[in-house]
Order: structure tokens, then C-alpha cells, then sequence
């Protein structure tokens, strides 16, 4: 009958050999002979089998280990040994066992190497992200980002990167780069479904393995010039989504040579955690363009147009936003020019109450109003009413004050029709340097049911400038100590000295003297209009609009010798003059 040590050297089974552990494993008898061990061990011993002398197979210094520890008759030993196995150093942990057995665990440094290597991949990995981290929140264009992670996913994951990004169903933004190659970018028609996973990843859906892929499977518009030189030369193929805020972002694509090691698990975990990141900058990217492409489309609306001269009649305008860097405030003019020279052109200049965005918005509201009642503005104080009722009737009742104004050229003159609404009245320059007000005043709008407006007509000869302004250029507050207001005595000095200039050159004048003269203090939304009778009597195109040819005035100089002249004095609020 065969005993039980003989039995377990016979077949090999024992502690060790059942045992799953993750280290070398082997159990000795008391005489040294070798019962059982497990795979790891016979990796590091070669010669090791169940059954073979302990000395046969072992480092001496693990073998007086064992011949102390059974012999040790209840002396306490070290739990440890150690030595070399190979070159490598090995820790040797003592366990009893049966009838004197011993089994021993063998720790060796190559354990603690992988650990190591292991700690400093993922140490690169944490850096990578990192530094993918900063260079996509450096920009908030999606372009720039688009490359950045592309050029990041290729040179660190992969020998190439393709992202696709969001499509509308037919054409799709995709993005190329090799290793250390130029990144290119260009939107093509493709469908998802020629690539596995690729549509799935572009609905959000969680990747598919690189296993699942057949790389003989990628299409040809995914390959990067430079890379391959057909899908039979592709190794490996990983398709990761691109999650973004709320909806995708697009998806990475993921490229090995055919030479190259498969993806492993780890690092398809990885290009998830790289995609993670670069799908929410993505994501912000986007968001901040469709804000941005928002904020340009509104502030269009809300921006002063551009002037120029219209039937003949010159028009300009300079606005400055009270609050520093915006451009859009409280104050606004407009421009409607005339279908026909013999038809008025209506202008208007307005302060609505409040500053900054809130006050613009509303003064957008005012702006599309006076723009559905031009029709009307034959008649002013019909035109006023209206708008007095229309703003009456909001929840939220702005009050504004505003100059209309309709201009229609006759001849080398320019015939006004000015209305003020509680706005300080318009001033004319003359060209010797006589500066007049336009006798016009009436009812703010918007706080009152009625309205008491009083029209003044002007006549502008060749040289003459009127001039509309807001309440911020009179009451800008600077000088010396900062405290002082401009007030309209200042400007109608300016005005004085801009005697015969250009409209343009009088509304530049006037912004530059203020802006001296308020340096870096607070002011208030400044804007002015000035309409002016060009001193050579003869309308351009300008900005595409419509203008017709005048003569020049009788008894004046043509065109090239200087300006004509209109006998008689000019005044305000006589037409016949």
C-alpha cells in the first residue's frame, strides 16, 4: 500500500498545486522533496516537479531555508528568506503545512518591477490627459480643437487618428493625422455604416472592441495620406465615441500598421478616458460657436448701420457705448432712405432710458417700430403718436426721446423736416460758422397719452451741416478735475470751427473733442448724426443705394470751381428762403 507522501510525489497534487495564487508557489516535505507547486513557480524553476529533491531544483539558499525551518523543533525562525533566483532577487515566505511540510511563497522583484511599470504608465497616461487637458482649453474654437486631439490621439494611442465629427446625415467634418504627420481636414460624403461601430459611436453609444473590427473593413476616406497604403496594410482598429454636453461630439478612429500589437483592453480603457476629454472640449467648442454665431446675428440687429450719402444728401453718424469695450447701448439712429430722389429719406436719432444691453435690446424694439411706421412719417406728429401708443401698450413701458427727421433734395439745397420728442433739439452749422438751433421741442414718448410735437423745417445749402446728438455729449463730464459738463456752449464752439467741412468730417471732430475730453472717466451712451448739402451740388452712389444727379444752384460755379451759392440769407424754419 502506497503512503500519503508517496502518493502526493506520485500524482503531484497538494497545497500548492490547488492553490490559485498570483505568486510561485511550492510545498516541500520534511525530507525535501518537492509535492506540488503551481505554474508560476515551475516558470521560475524550471527543472521543478512534484517528486524531485528540493536540492535538485532549487538555490542553496532556499534549500537550508527548508532544512532549518523543519528542523527548527519549535525554535521561531524568520518568517522570510532571500536570495537570487537567476539574478533576480527572491523573497521566500514560510507556511506550515501536514506532517512537516512546508510551503513557501516566492516573491520576486520582478513583481514589484511590473508594479513600477505599471505605476509609470499610468503616471504618463494621467499626463497625457493633462496636457490634452490644456491645450484644448487654450482655445475655444472648434477647429483648434478638432486638431489638437487628433494630433495628441495620433502621436500618443496610435499610428493614425481620424475624427469624425457631427454631420447633417449626408456630409460629415472629418479630420486625418499620422504620427508626427500634418493634420487635414475637409468635409466629405460617407456613410457610417461602412465602418463597424462608426455610426453607433456617432449616435453616443458605448464603442465596440477592436476585436469585433475587421481592419480589411475600413473604408478609404478613413485612411490618412501617408499612413497605409490600402486597408489590407491595417493592423488593428479602435472606433470611440466622442461624448460631449448632452449630445455627441463625434467619434475617434484609432489606426495600427499591420506590423504593429493589437489594442489591448487597457488600452482601449485608456482611448475612452482620451476621447472623454476631448469630446467635452469639443462639446464647449461648439456651444461657444453657436453663441457666438447667436450674439453676432443679434448684435447685427442692434449695431448702428452704415451711412452715406443718399440721393444726394450726405449722412453720418459716430456712436460710443457707455459701457467700455461694447459696442450697442441706449442710444440709436437709423437711416430709411427714399425709393425716389423726389420722395424724403427719414433719419432718426434716440436715447431710450437705461444703459448697456438691456437698454439696447430695447432700443432695438423702438428701432424695429419707427421702421414698420416710415410709411406714415409724411406726417411727424402722426408717425410719433403711433410709436407713443405702440410703447404704451408693452408690459414693460421704455420711454425713449428721439429727433425724426425727413430730408429731400431740391436742387443744391437740402429741405429738412425736424421733429423732437423730448430730445435736445438739433443744431445747423452754416458755412460761415454761424451755428443755429432747429426751433423744434415736443413730449418724450412713451409716458404720456398725449403728445404735443412741434416740426421745424430747415434748408441746408451746399456746405451746411445739421447736426443731432444725444444727451450724452452735453452732459460728458470731464476737464481738469473730471467733474465739469461739456454742455451745449462747447459744442457749439466745436460746431463753429467745423464750418464747411464734410457731414463725416463734423461727426469725427465732435467724437474726438469728447473722447478727450471725458479721457477715462464714466460717461454716458454718446451718438451723433449730422446730415449735410455736399458743396460740389452733386449726388454719388454710395453703399449700392439709389441716387439721381441735381444741377447745381443758379448763379453758382460748376462742378471743379467751388461751391455754389444761393442768394439771400439762409435761416431755419422759413422753406421759402
Amino acid at each position: 500500500m502506497v503512503s500519503l507522501p508517496e502518493q502526493k510525489r506520485s500524482c503531484g497534487v497538494g497545497p500548492a498545486a490547488q492553490h490559485g495564487a498570483p505568486y510561485p508557489v511550492l510545498t516541500v516535505d520534511a525530507a525535501g522533496i518537492v509535492l506540488s507547486h503551481n505554474d508560476r513557480a515551475a516558470v521560475l524553476l524550471p527543472r521543478l516537479g512534484a517528486g524531485v529533491a528540493l536540492g535538485d531544483v532549487a538555490p542553496p539558499w532556499l534549500v537550508e531555508a527548508h532544512l532549518r525551518r523543519v528542523g527548527a523543533a519549535g525554535e521561531a525562525l524568520p518568517a522570510w528568506a532571500g536570495g537570487r533566483i537567476d539574478g533576480r532577487r527572491v523573497k521566500a515566505l514560510a507556511g506550515p503545512d501536514a506532517d512537516g511540510a512546508v510551503t513557501w511563497w516566492l516573491v520576486g522583484d520582478t513583481t514589484r518591477a511590473g508594479a513600477v511599470q505599471e505605476l509609470a504608465r499610468e503616471r504618463a497616461r494621467a499626463g497625457l490627459l493633462q496636457e490634452l487637458s490644456s491645450e484644448l482649453l487654450a482655445s475655444l474654437n472648434v477647429e483648434r480643437c478638432t486638431e489638437v486631439a487628433a494630433r495628441q490621439a495620433a502621436r500618443h494611442l496610435a499610428d493614425a487618428a481620424v475624427i469624425v465629427g457631427t454631420g447633417d446625415g449626408r456630409s460629415f467634418p472629418v479630420t486625418r493625422c499620422v504620427t508626427d504627420g500634418p493634420v487635414v481636414r475637409e468635409r466629405i460624403a460617407l456613410d457610417p455604416g461602412e465602418l463597424p461601430g462608426l455610426a453607433e459611436a456617432l449616435l453616443g453609444l458605448p464603442a465596440v472592441s477592436s476585436r469585433w473590427i475587421d481592419p480589411r473593413e475600413v473604408p478609404s476616406w478613413a485612411l490618412p495620406k501617408g499612413f497605409v497604403g490600402d486597408a489590407a496594410d491595417i493592423g488593428s482598429v479602435v472606433v470611440v465615441p466622442l461624448p460631449g454636453h448632452g449630445v455627441p461630439a463625434g467619434c475617434l478612429i484609432l489606426l495600427r500598421h499591420r506590423g504593429e500589437a493589437a489594442f489591448t483592453p487597457t488600452e482601449e480603457s485608456f482611448a475612452q478616458l482620451f476621447a472623454a476629454r476631448a469630446g467635452a472640449a469639443l462639446s464647449v467648442a461648439r456651444s461657444h460657436a453657436r453663441q457666438a454665431y447667436s450674439t453676432e446675428v443679434l448684435m447685427r440687429g442692434l449695431l448702428p448701420p452704415p451711412l452715406g450719402r443718399v440721393h444726394g444728401i450726405c449722412f453720418s453718424g459716430r456712436y460710443r457705448a457707455s459701457v467700455a469695450g461694447e459696442r450697442i447701448g441706449g442710444d440709436f439712429y437709423d437711416l430709411y432712405p427714399a425709393d425716389t430722389p423726389e420722395a424724403e429719406t427719414v433719419a432718426v436719432l434716440g436715447d431710450v432710458c437705461g444703459k448697456g444691453l438691456e437698454a439696447a435690446v430695447t432700443a432695438g424694439r423702438i428701432r424695429t417700430v419707427l421702421q414698420a411706421l416710415v410709411p406714415f412719417a409724411a406726417d411727424h406728429t402722426r408717425l410719433l403718436t403711433l410709436l407713443n401708443g405702440a410703447l404704451l401698450s408693452s408690459d414693460q413701458t421704455p420711454f425713449v426721446t428721439l429727433v425724426l427727421v425727413s430730408a429731400v433734395r431740391q436742387g443744391a439745397r437740402i429741405r429738412l423736416r425736424l421733429s423732437s420728442a423730448g430730445h435736445p433739439a438739433p443744431l445747423v452749422v452754416r458755412t460761415d460758422g454761424q451755428v443755429e438751433e432747429a426751433r423744434t421741442g415736443g413730449t418724450l414718448i412713451g409716458v404720456f397719452d398725449d403728445l404735443e410735437i412741434r416740426t421745424a423745417e430747415v434748408v441746408l445749402r451746399p456746405g451746411d451741416t445739421c447736426l443731432l446728438y444725444s444727451d450724452g455729449i452735453t452732459e460728458a463730464r470731464g476737464g481738469p478735475l473730471g467733474d465739469v459738463m461739456f454742455s451745449e456752449e462747447r459744442l457749439r464752439s466745436v460746431l463753429a470751427r467745423c464750418a464747411g467741412m464734410p457731414a463725416e468730417a463734423v461727426t469725427e471732430r465732435v467724437q474726438m473733442i469728447i473722447a478727450q475730453w471725458v479721457g477715462q472717466g464714466p460717461h454716458d451712451d454718446m451718438a451723433v448724426l449730422a446730415i449735410g448739402a455736399p458743396h460740389d451740388g452733386r449726388p454719388t452712389p454710395v453703399n449700392g443705394l439709389t441716387t439721381v444727379s441735381e444741377p447745381t444752384a443758379a448763379n453758382g460755379p460748376t462742378a471743379g470751381n467751388g461751391p455754389p451759392t444761393v442768394s439771400g440769407p439762409s435761416t431755419i424754419n422759413d422753406p421759402q428762403r
